[in-house]
C-alpha cells in the first residue's frame, strides 16, 4: 500500500550509521593531519636520529643513518647522574609543590566559595605569574640569590651562612625555582575539583560525629584527587625535561645539571645528535611508564 503524506512532505530519511561515521571522520581529519604532522613526524626523526652512527669522514655534527643501539646504553652510562637527578628533583619539587598547593586550593575552593570578590582576587593572585615569562621570573630569581644580595648577606650576618656560602648553583636553589614555576599548573586542578565539591558531605560527615581530620580523610581528600593526580602529571611532566632553571646561566650549576641541559648541550655545542636523541626518547619512555603506573595505582582515570 502505498505511503500518501497527509499535509506536509515525507519525512526526511534518517541517516546511516555509515554515514554518521563517515561524517564523524571528516571531522576527525584535521586533528589527525595536525598529530601527524607536528607530533608522529619529529617523533619519528628524533628515534632514526637517535639510531644514526658517525659519519666515516669523523666531521663534527655529520652523522649517517644506521641501527646503533648502542647510543643507548652509552647515553645511559654517560648521563647516568643527571637521569636520576631529574627525576630526583622533579618528584621533591612536585611534592612540595602539592604541599604548598593543596591548601592555597582549599581556601579558595571552600573557604571563600561564598565570598566572589575574595575568590577572584586569589585565583588571579594564583594565574598572575602567567603574565610574566618563565625567563623573566627565574632570572629574578637569580638576582635575588645572587652572592651580593640582600638575603646572601642577611643570612651571612645573623650566622646562618658562611662568608664563603652561597645560594645560586645548588639544588636548593634549582628546587625552589622548580617549585615556584610550577605551583600554578598544582593548584589549578586541585582547585577545580574542590570547587565541584558538595559541602553538604563534609556537614553530614560531621554529622555522623566525624572529626575534621576524619572527615578530609575520607570525604574531600578522595573527592579532590582527580585534580591532585591531574596537578601532579601536569607539573612532574614538564620538570623532568625542564632545562631552564638548572641551567648555569638562571639558578642552576655545575652540579644540579638535569636531563634537558644534557640534551641542550649535546644538540646546540658539541653537536652529538644522536646521544642527545637517545636520552630524549628514553625520558619520553621513562615517563610514559611512570605516569601509567601512577594513574593505575591512584585508583582513578578521571583525569581533568
Amino acid at each position: 500500500m502505498a505511503f500518501v503524506a497527509l499535509g506536509g512532505n515525507a519525512p526526511a530519511k534518517a541517516q546511516t550509521p555509515t554515514k554518521t561515521g563517515r561524517v564523524a571522520l571528516y571531522l576527525l581529519l584535521p586533528g589527525l593531519f595536525y598529530l601527524g604532522l607536528f607530533f608522529l613526524t619529529p617523533l619519528f626523526s628524533l628515534i632514526l636520529t637517535s639510531l644514526k652512527a658517525p659519519s666515516p669522514s669523523g666531521e663534527i655534527g655529520r652523522y649517517e643513518v644506521a641501527a646503533e643501539f648502542g647510543n643507548y646504553l652509552y647515553a645511559v652510562g654517560q648521563y647516568l647522574p643527571q637521569i636520576i637527578r631529574s627525576f630526583g628533583f622533579a618528584l621533591l619539587a612536585t611534592i612540595i609543590a602539592l604541599a604548598i598547593s593543596y591548601p592555597i586550593a582549599y581556601f579558595i575552593a571552600v573557604k571563600a566559595r561564598n565570598k566572589p570578590l575574595l575568590k577572584g582576587l586569589l585565583l588571579t593572585l594564583v594565574i598572575a605569574p602567567f603574565f610574566i615569562s618563565m625567563l623573566l621570573r627565574t632570572f629574578a630569581w637569580k638576582q635575588i640569590f645572587s652572592n651580593d644580595s640582600w638575603v646572601v648577606n642577611t643570612l651571612k650576618d645573623i650566622g646562618i651562612f658562611g662568608s664563603d656560602s652561597y645560594i645560586i648553583g645548588t639544588n636548593f636553589a634549582v628546587i625552589f625555582g622548580l617549585v615556584y614555576n610550577f605551583i600554578p599548573f598544582m593548584t589549578l586542578p586541585i582547585f577545580s575539583s574542590l570547587d565541584r565539591l558538595d559541602l553538604r558531605l563534609v556537614e553530614a560527615g560531621g554529622d555522623l560525629y566525624a572529626n575534621p581530620f576524619t572527615t578530609f580523610r575520607k570525604i574531600t581528600f578522595p573527592l579532590s584527587l582527580p585534580g591532585v593526580i591531574s596537578g601532579t602529571l601536569l607539573t612532574f611532566i614538564p620538570i623532568s625535561g625542564d632545562y631552564v632553571v638548572a641551567s648555569r646561566d638562571f639558578l642552576g650549576g655545575p652540579d644540579t645539571a638535569m636531563i634537558g641541559n644534557v640534551v641542550e648541550a649535546n644538540f646546540l655545542r658539541i653537536q652529538d645528535y644522536p646521544t642527545a636523541s637517545a636520552l630524549s626518547v628514553l625520558l619520553m619512555a621513562a615517563i610514559v611508564v611512570l605516569v601509567s603506573i601512577y594513574v593505575r595505582r591512584s585508583g582513578t582515570e578521571d583525569l581533568l
